[in-house]
């Protein structure tokens, strides 16, 4: 008991007052929803568990990673590219703007610390958060508003593969893939069809590497650019006119004509067009930059899905077996969110409740269901895009519309511009029972 005792007292919890909103992650999604706060003169509080801003893209990204859409599809709120950019910037040019984002709109999160709790207070209607510091520090803030900006992309996705034990090769996570020239000469398999995927094998292949990339579904693969105009661009420009399923069969045409038959080389195409399949599940369709003609000229293997990894190899669904040497999972990512986000009510059990198992059963389920509020299990909002952006209890969410920095920068103007609509109805109460205090005074 003394031991544990010893350990609470460790921890100095100190409570902190946000005069504000309180964001969560300070990537793109929450520096955009701070700049448009500074529009509207509302302080906040910017929360970041890693020691810099962009922390995914400064440190789980490959090299050569660019922006797959034009840059005018990227930028955020109220601060453009600058125009010697090129039409798709660099890892290292989006960081850069990120940085200047930040000074322009003098953003400062706080950094190192981790949101490990975060509920809402019936009793005083504000929401208590509790975070980690790196020096073991304990912090709990209350807010009015707290901003969820932590994003799809907070962790990674690790798939269960039988035989990873007697593999005995490296198995890294896309995350961790920087480039290609440690693996030359090798035989490297690719687990994840994206963009991501694509692109580390494409990589891979300018390193003199042998990688095979495993499709275990259909994908829609569609040519960058059309005509020399960004295929997203032209897309945007017809559903102005025309609607979605029309537009996905233009597509697909001109696909046909610039890339050929694909499914000739393992790449099969999805029912659903690659526009209306994005508005239903949210499965971006990759782009391609050159892997294709890889896989065509027989560089760049197309396998179908594992079975099971085998000490040097790989044994595939079909039967066959080949030889590896490293496995990269380009599997993705998935929100944190259900780890520290949590029920926005209070469940007090009563002696009547558990007299009553119905009842109590019933208001458990009920609970559950509220348990995030605005949140799903899997970490996203329970209203699809445009409407997922607004909870209850002051709650919000920015960068989860599986539509990019576009996306979140939608998002980002939503919640700024409702919080600052409330935010000046409260201060101009404020102003007004201050002075009528202060009336109240004088004739006194």
């Amino acid at each position: 008991m003394a031991h544990s005792s010893d350990h609470r007292d460790s921890f100095k919890r100190r409570c902190k007052w946000v005069n504000g909103p309180l964001i969560v992650g300070a990537g793109p999604s929450g520096l955009a929803v701070g700049a448009c706060l500074k529009e509207h003169g509302v302080p906040f509080v910017i929360l970041e568990r890693s020691n810099s801003i962009a922390s995914l893209w400064r440190n789980r990204t490959y090299d050569r990673l660019k922006l797959h859409l034009p840059k005018q599809f990227c930028q955020l709120p109220k601060l453009p590219f600058p125009v010697d950019f090129p039409e798709y910037p660099t890892k290292d040019q989006f960081i850069g703007y990120l940085e200047s984002y930040a000074a322009r709109f003098e953003l400062n999160p706080r950094f190192n610390e981790t949101a490990q709790s975060a509920k809402f207070d019936d009793t005083c209607g504000m929401w208590r958060v509790r975070t980690a510091a790196s020096s073991n520090a304990e912090l709990e803030y209350i807010c009015q508003w707290l901003v969820v900006a932590t994003g799809e992309n907070a962790e990674c996705v690790i798939p269960e593969m039988k035989g990873l034990k007697e593999f005995g090769g490296q198995v890294i996570h896309a995350s961790d893939y920087r480039s290609g020239e440690a693996y030359r000469g090798k035989q490297v398999l690719v687990v994840g069809y994206g963009n991501s995927g694509m692109e580390v094998c494409l990589d891979l292949c300018h390193h003199n590497s042998f990688p095979a990339m495993v499709v275990r579904d259909s994908v829609h693969v569609l040519p960058r650019e059309i005509c020399r105009k960004s295929t997203f661009e032209l897309a945007v420009l017809l559903m102005k006119w025309l609607p979605v399923k029309l537009v996905d069969r233009i597509l697909l045409a001109l696909s046909w004509m610039i890339l050929g038959n694909m499914e000739e080389y393992g790449l099969k195409r999805p029912s659903l067009g690659s526009l209306e399949l994005k508005h239903n599940q949210g499965q971006t369709p990759v782009l391609d930059i050159g892997a294709l003609g890889k896989i065509k000229s027989g560089e760049m293997k197309v396998v179908p899905g594992i079975k099971r990894l085998l000490h040097g190899g790989v044994e595939l669904v079909d039967g066959r077996v080949i030889d590896v040497d490293s496995v990269v999972l380009a599997t993705g990512y998935c929100s944190n969110v259900p780890s520290w986000l949590q029920a926005s009510r209070t469940l007090i059990v009563t002696t009547e409740l558990l007299h009553n198992l119905l009842s109590f059963r019933r208001l458990i389920e009920v609970e559950c269901l509220q348990d995030t509020d605005c949140f799903d299990k899997d970490g996203f909002p329970k209203q699809p895009f445009p409407n997922g952006w607004k909870g209850k209890t002051g709650l919000y969410a920015v960068g989860f519309t599986k539509r990019g920095l576009a996306g979140a920068s939608h998002d980002a103007l939503k919640v700024a511009g409702d919080i600052g609509r409330v935010w000046r109805e409260e201060t101009k109460l404020a102003k007004l029972i201050t002075a009528c205090h202060r009336r109240c005074i004088s004739r006194i």
